[in-house]
């Protein structure tokens, strides 16, 4: 959507993530990442950290369950999203603080320090099917028009690269 603040980024994990459901049934997971920036010092040849940003992050759908299995606490993460307007609150000692939220477009683990193993979660029936379309049973994306589906693998020019076409008429 036009106007909205895109940004990204990298921190910690302060907890495990959060998933929870909707009365609807959707899923949601919210996660709180911590950066700290750090600044070297050429007086002292040190490394100086900087106050911690920490930003509530929120992701939906399955997106959220991917997160929900597959981060946790401490986890290093990049965070792709829309920064929603801070919302204003006063700590239990009284003092007046806000909160940054993003709404999560895309999450990882930083592969600066670690190296992660992915893997490819198998769409379920009828997910990207639009609306009135019938899901095709084996079909991963669940929109394929079902002509395509019972058309027979040996008459199918994709399927069969090498395979002699039945004309010799220029196809162009």
């Amino acid at each position: 959507m036009a106007g909205e603040v895109v940004v990204t980024i990298v921190g910690n994990l302060a907890d495990d993530p959060e998933l929870r459901y909707t009365q609807g049934g959707i899923a949601v997971v919210s996660v709180r990442v911590g950066s700290t920036p750090r600044t070297y010092n050429k007086n002292t040849s040190t490394w100086d950290d900087g106050e911690t940003v920490w930003v509530r992050c929120t992701a939906w759908r399955e997106v959220a369950e991917n997160v929900a299995q597959s981060l946790t606490k401490g986890a290093r993460v990049v965070v792709t999203g829309r920064l929603k307007a801070p919302s204003a609150y006063q700590s239990a000692q009284g003092e007046a603080r806000a909160s940054l939220e993003l709404e999560i477009d895309e999450i990882g683990p930083s592969l600066r320090y670690a190296t992660a193993a992915v893997t490819r979660r198998a769409r379920e029936a009828g997910a990207g099917a639009g609306a009135g379309a019938a899901a095709v049973a084996g079909d991963p994306w669940g929109d394929a028009p079902k002509s395509m589906a019972s058309k027979p693998a040996a008459d199918d020019a994709w399927a069969n690269p090498g395979a002699p076409s039945m004309s010799d008429d220029t196809p162009f």
